[in-house]
């Protein structure tokens, strides 16, 4: 589950189009990923992080801290969203039914959402200070449509509004990939070249106020980073790609996320990290298939990425609810803002074990009960699937 030990994979590419015809046959299989399920987990504590930073729980020093290693956790959204078009893509079956894939992806997210969403509808009952929801924002919340109007894009478990984005995703994934197959290498960089513009125009528009509402959480605005992660996909499955590797690119990623307080906050935050984290996956991925080292692949780390959409989906529910016992903002002072944040952390972790292990998983067996899946059309690795992440509060 923790290496990558499948050998099976080929990418010896068309001479006139760039295709693998390896890629494309029942009976390649492909190589597991598990480096990408420890760069998630990492990403997920990120937006731990900047929960923490945005609940106040520390003051003073301890606060300036927290503000500089978290405040810049929003753009995990845009690492999640990269990383959903590389694995999707990766893990896609060319002979694929739209309905299958479809089924999938329910399968894959649903069960967690509807318990988090029961959860969320009892906390608005219960707790004190809780917004009463209408019957429209709770619908909206259920289908995963909230996101397209922004006034509630963070109702009921803030978090899913990154779900709704996915589920965006989601349903046009069967034409994105259709289209990266016809394409073949040159058109998929030049379709990744076109996406980088459009995150470039959308970052300018959403600074300079150009449409009513802010573009951060709006699906359509952030398909240009689930496409640069499908285009990178489908460039490494040709054997074309060629980014720098891991220390590099993390490096890069690394430097992106610590010039995000340079600049105007939401949307534009992209900008700064989309480089890096495009070429941070399929370093990653490479380094997977390659054998070569890589420190994301450890056990306990790629255990951990298992847990982050759990961890993700029920994080910010606990946080909330602490929020009855500690008060808004507490700024504890150092040591006692630890310990806040490490109960906050463990029970968060606790729970996203029960959500994974008594919901995603037999869930998604259940739903997907009595559907054949050879070894070639599984999905790359449980280390590959995707995450959504929260951005801010």
């Amino acid at each position: 589950m923790t290496t990558a030990t499948t050998r099976t994979f080929r990418t010896t590419p068309n001479a006139s189009t760039g295709d693998t015809t390896a890629r494309d046959s029942p009976a390649a299989a492909m190589p597991s990923l598990p480096s990408l399920t420890g760069l998630r987990w990492m990403a997920a504590l990120l937006v731990f992080g900047l929960h923490v930073n945005n609940f106040g729980y520390f003051g003073g020093t301890g606060g300036r801290l927290v503000s500089w290693g978290f405040g810049a956790g929003a753009t995990g959204v845009s690492f999640f969203f990269v990383l959903s078009g590389f694995v999707l893509t990766w893990s896609a079956r060319p002979r694929d039914r739209v309905l299958a894939f479809w089924r999938r992806r329910i399968a894959r997210i649903y069960p967690v959402h509807l318990v988090t969403l029961a959860v969320a509808l009892v906390m608005t009952y219960t707790l004190a200070n809780q917004p009463r929801l209408t019957p429209k924002q709770t619908l909206s919340n259920l289908l995963l449509l909230h996101s397209w109007w922004h006034p509630w894009w963070q109702t009921l478990d803030p978090v899913s509004w990154s779900l709704a984005c996915e589920a965006f995703f989601y349903a046009s994934f069967p034409l994105l990939f259709l289209l990266l197959r016809r394409l073949g290498a040159r058109g998929s960089t030049v379709l990744g070249g076109l996406s980088v513009a459009a995150v470039m125009v959308l970052a300018w528009a959403d600074a300079h106020h150009w449409w009513r509402y802010p573009l951060y959480s709006f699906p359509a605005a952030r398909l240009p980073e689930f496409v640069l992660g499908a285009v990178t996909a489908r460039l490494v499955l040709l054997g074309r790609w060629r980014g720098p590797g891991l220390e590099a690119s993390l490096a890069l990623a690394i430097i992106g996320y610590f010039l995000v307080p340079q600049i105007t906050p939401g949307y534009s935050a992209t900008v700064c990290t989309i480089a890096g984290f495009t070429l941070l996956i399929p370093a990653a991925a490479v380094a997977d298939v390659q054998g070569l080292p890589s420190l994301w692949r450890r056990r306990r780390l790629v255990r951990l990425g298992e847990l982050s959409f759990a961890f993700y989906m029920i994080h910010l529910l606990v946080l909330r609810s602490a929020t009855q016992l500690l008060g808004t903002k507490p700024h504890f002072g150092l040591l006692a803002g630890i310990a806040v944040t490490t109960a906050a952390f463990t029970v968060s972790l606790g729970l996203s074990w029960l959500l994974y292990e008594a919901v995603e998983r037999p869930a998604r067996r259940l739903l997907l009960r009595g559907r054949r899946r050879p070894a070639v059309q599984q999905d790359a690795t449980q280390a590959g699937r995707e995450a959504p992440a929260e951005a801010r509060d």
